[in-house]
């Protein structure tokens, strides 16, 4: 059986092109479905989001700290023996219940503009975050785009698999009837029947990884593995455009990469925030103003107040004789009026103060924690600079490994081609000559198999070739189409 190279180069290349046609059928998957599904559903960009989330609430809880703060309190319990009356202030030697009202603000007048250089460093972290963000699922793209493109591969090499099993089966089957008219010896039969059980073999290990190919990919989508998984090929191979390596030098990708990589700018936006972070720590070494004010009240059930006037009355404190007649001593007086508990609402009118004032905070010996601080911040500075370069030094490394790898992935396939020409040629001759008997059967076994190698090494290398070529195509453009 002969391979038409030309029309399985054809199949293999379809993935290239920028126009997919409509899905037919919902188990139907294209590179492009398959990206919009992950980054709506995938776990990993899920955390990305929520660390997102978690600056965008650290900005607006910094924003908000510059605001009073105002506390209200509520307090009530027994007393018991001797204590102080909350009301009047005195000794008393009795249980009783009290409680009290109040409400307290206060305000930061001046402190060095630490609250504002900590919002603008938590500003520049938000900006980082969303620039992971964007990176995270970038980099999804490229994990879609490598496991859509090994599903492809993987189908490849079943349907090679299965070209191969029919044609060993036919051989074998040639060969039984050669056997039977004693044109060829047996021992060719059992070479033939050991080949086809390789190939067998073979076929089951790719269609065992095209299984396993798919589901690595349903884990990337966070998709059910029960959910049936087909890919969609796109059309117009021909016309796909790709990227000229010999006319793209890597330092012109580099330069792009720059521009457009979300990590760069994240790197940049987290040196900022450092700074600020480092302006806010300095700021905390300086006297800080604060004014506040408070207003509060009580109530207690030993507070009693006077009910009624009181009246005048005459008392005997004793008796004094004169000339032989006791008359009584008298001492005017008043009684005392009667009590009761003073009402609750009077007692909080009564008990109401206020106050206000300005606080000046004045940092002299803390455990040399902020200067800690201070030197922390710093280090975190020169930390985010190195971790800058050492980042645009990588960058610049994967880029010029990812050009020479596109490079040599192209002249790889080129080989590929030619061997799969060379050995569909050689295959050719030795089959007309094993039919004829001028060839034993290990010999044609092994054409046989040089072949099957060859087409497998010709997939393989195109689907190799493309993910490079893609990969490039996505430093330079960030993106990646299939």
């Amino acid at each position: 059986m002969k391979v038409k190279s030309v029309a399985l180069a054809s199949i293999s290349v379809m993935l290239l092109c920028v126009n997919p046609r409509p899905v037919a059928a919902q188990d139907s998957w294209s590179y492009q479905r398959c990206l919009d599904y992950a980054l709506a559903h995938n776990l990993t960009l899920k955390q990305s989001e929520l660390q997102q989330r978690l600056a965008a609430l650290t900005l607006k809880q910094n924003r908000l700290s510059q605001l009073p703060t105002v506390n209200a309190g509520v307090n009530g319990g027994y007393r018991f023996g001797r204590s102080i009356d909350p009301t009047q202030n005195t000794f008393v030697t009795q249980s009783l219940f009290n409680s009290g009202f109040s409400i307290d603000a206060s305000a930061d007048i001046f402190g060095w503009f630490t609250k504002q250089n900590a919002i603008k460093a938590s500003k520049y972290q938000l900006y980082a975050q969303n620039f992971q963000l964007e990176k995270a699922r970038n980099d999804m793209g490229v994990n879609i785009a490598n496991a859509f493109l090994q599903i492809l591969l993987a189908n490849e090499q079943v349907k090679i698999g299965k070209s191969q099993v029919a044609l060993s089966q036919a051989q074998l089957d040639n060969t039984k009837k050669l056997v039977a008219a004693g044109s060829v010896p047996e021992s060719n039969q059992a070479d033939m029947e050991a080949q086809l059980a390789r190939d067998s073999s073979t076929l089951i290990t790719a269609q065992n990884s095209a299984i396993t190919t798919v589901l690595q990919m349903k884990a990337l989508l966070n998709l059910d593995f029960t959910v049936p998984f087909s890919t969609e090929l796109p059309e117009d191979v021909l016309k796909a455009p790709m990227l000229n390596l010999f006319e793209t030098s890597p330092e012109m990708v580099f330069s792009a990469a720059l521009a457009n990589q979300p990590q760069y700018k994240a790197d940049e936006m987290l040196v900022k925030a450092a700074d600020r972070s480092l302006a806010s720590a300095r700021g905390a070494l300086y006297p800080s103003l604060r004014m506040y004010a408070g207003a509060g009240t009580n109530y207690a059930n030993t507070n009693r107040e006077a009910v009624g006037s009181p009246r005048p009355k005459i008392d005997t404190i004793g008796l004094v004789e004169v000339g032989g007649t006791v008359y009584n001593v008298v001492q005017p007086g008043f009684e005392r009026p009667g009590t009761r508990l003073t009402p609750f609402g009077d007692q909080l009118s009564n008990n109401f103060g206020q106050n206000f004032g300005l606080s000046l905070s004045i940092p002299i010996l803390n455990g040399w924690r902020q200067r800690s601080e201070v030197e922390r911040a710093k280090i975190e500075v020169e930390n985010r600079k190195l971790t800058m370069d050492v980042n645009r030094l990588q960058l610049r490394q994967d880029v010029y490994t990812a050009h020479a790898d596109a490079v040599g992935a192209l002249q790889k396939y080129n080989a590929a081609i030619t061997t799969e020409m060379a050995s569909q040629k050689a295959y050719d001759f030795a089959t007309k000559r094993f039919e004829v008997g001028l060839m034993n059967s290990v010999e044609y076994i092994t054409t046989q198999t040089n072949l099957f190698k060859a087409q497998i090494d010709r997939v393989s290398a195109l689907y190799d070739y493309i993910f490079k070529v893609k990969l490039l195509e996505f430093y330079r453009d960030q993106k990646i189409s299939l």
